[in-house]
C-alpha cells in the first residue's frame, strides 16, 4: 500500500531568532517566530507525513499550548513522527519539500538539508528532495515578512 501526503507551513520572521530549516541552522539576521525552533520546513513535512497516515497534523501531536514543545527541536520531533508512522507499519518512500523565501539564499544549505533530514527520518539521501525558491518579491515572503514551506511524501507500508 503507498499513500500520499501534503504539508505546508508559514511563519513570520523576526529578530532574536535563530534561522533553522530542516534542521540547519541558516545565518541571517532574522529567524522564524514559533512556539518551537520554527522550522517551517520540518513542520511541513512533518504534515505531510501525518497526513498521508491519516494520523492529523503536528498540532494535534504537539500543541502549541503545551509548554513541554516550548523551544523544540523540529528534528527530534520528525523522529517521533517517523516512530509513530513506524508503529502503524508506514515507512517514507520519498519526500520533496520547497521553501519559499525571497532572502536569504539557500542553495548553499540545500544538501545538508537533504542530508539532516534523512538522517532523522533513517533513509538515504536520494529518497529526499530540498528546494527554494522566492516568490519574485510578492506577497510576505517576497516582502521578507515570513517563509513558508511546502512538502509531499510517499510512505509506503
Amino acid at each position: 500500500m503507498i499513500r500520499v501526503g501534503h504539508g505546508m507551513d508559514v511563519h513570520r520572521l523576526v529578530e532574536d531568532r535563530k534561522l533553522i530549516l530542516c534542521g540547519v541552522e541558516v545565518p541571517y539576521h532574522l529567524g522564524l517566530l514559533g512556539h518551537s525552533d520554527a522550522d517551517v520546513a520540518t513542520h511541513a513535512l512533518m504534515d505531510a507525513m501525518l497526513g498521508a497516515a491519516a494520523m492529523g497534523d503536528i498540532g494535534k501531536l504537539f500543541p502549541d499550548t503545551d509548554m513541554q514543545y516550548k523551544g523544540a527541536d523540529s528534528i527530534e520531533l520528525l523522529k517521533v513522527v517517523c516512530a509513530k508512522l513506524a508503529e502503524k507499519g508506514y515507512k517514507l518512500g520519498n519526500a520533496d519539500v520547497t521553501i519559499v523565501a525571497q532572502k536569504p539564499k539557500l542553495r548553499p544549505f540545500i544538501e545538508q538539508m537533504r542530508e539532516r533530514l534523512a538522517q532523522a527520518i533513517g533513509v538515504d539521501v536520494d529518497q529526499i528532495n530540498v528546494k527554494a525558491t522566492t516568490t519574485e518579491k510578492l506577497s510576505y515572503e517576497g516582502e521578507g515578512l515570513g517563509i513558508t514551506a511546502h512538502a509531499v511524501c510517499l510512505i509506503e507500508k
